[in-house]
């Protein structure tokens, strides 16, 4: 298992914010895009395992650290010794909890040595994404941005043809959309949790109204022009368990 080294470990806040956006980014893929893989790595026949997010986006099952102390704080250990025991749908939110308090121990062990101000600034930040657990569990974030989401929304519900005909489409953000920086400023990707810029591919799901890369949830435009109806991975999954 890769471990990070304390001497390459980030020192500010933003090396410590992005260190732990790419670490939810991959913990978010393994409980929604890639949650059936995920679910067969956690076997009850094995050992005490966890739920590693690497930095670069990657995740893994594993067994835990063998170093003690452990350079970083350790996720929670066993996680597959819950899995036939729980609805499915409630151990993976019990996994989702456990990885936000992990991801969060990690950022405050990198940033033990800031300052209030540094530590309060940081803690702002990460706030501004949705937790693991709302994303898995299709809760709304606390900040109400149903103004903004709203909004692009409704402007962008429907795509043109070169006939002036609308499409009735998922909705979608593209290239094309550049003058609404400003509108979707405060647009997260519901996988990664980055904002949105004109200059990359968005698509909406059409059940719980989250926007998305297209590369996180592998749609292009062109497979997109076909969708009549878009559910993200999350809502996929969870359709497909009722």
């Amino acid at each position: 298992m890769d471990v990070v080294q304390v001497s390459s470990a980030p020192r500010t806040v933003e090396e410590i914010y992005k260190d732990y956006s790419g670490r939810r980014a991959a913990i978010v893929r393994a409980l929604t895009t890639d949650v059936d893989e995920f679910y067969t790595l956690c076997d009850p026949e094995k050992e005490n395992l966890c739920l590693y997010g690497h930095p670069g986006g990657m995740w893994e099952v594993t067994l835990p650290a063998e170093e003690v102390p452990p350079e970083l704080p350790e996720p929670a250990l066993g996680i597959n010794f819950a899995r036939d025991g729980m609805n499915r749908k409630d151990w993976l939110s019990l996994v989702a909890v456990h990885s936000d308090s992990w991801l969060l121990s990690v950022a405050f062990f990198f940033g033990a040595r800031f300052n209030g101000n540094e530590r309060k600034r940081l803690f702002s930040m990460i706030n501004e994404l949705p937790t693991v657990f709302e994303v898995v569990t299709d809760r709304k974030p606390a900040k109400d941005k149903s103004g903004v989401d709203s909004g692009s929304k409704s402007r962008h519900s429907t795509k043109r043809s070169s006939d002036g005909q609308s499409k009735n489409n998922s909705k979608t953000v593209d290239e094309g959309y550049g003058e609404d920086d400003d509108e979707h400023s405060e647009t997260l990707c519901g996988i990664c949790g980055s904002n949105y810029s004109s200059n990359e591919f968005w698509i909406a799901c059409d059940v719980c109204e989250r926007w998305f890369h297209g590369k996180c949830v592998k749609i292009t435009p062109a497979k997109a022009e076909n969708i009549k109806q878009y559910k993200c991975p999350s809502c996929s999954s969870k359709r497909g368990r009722q």
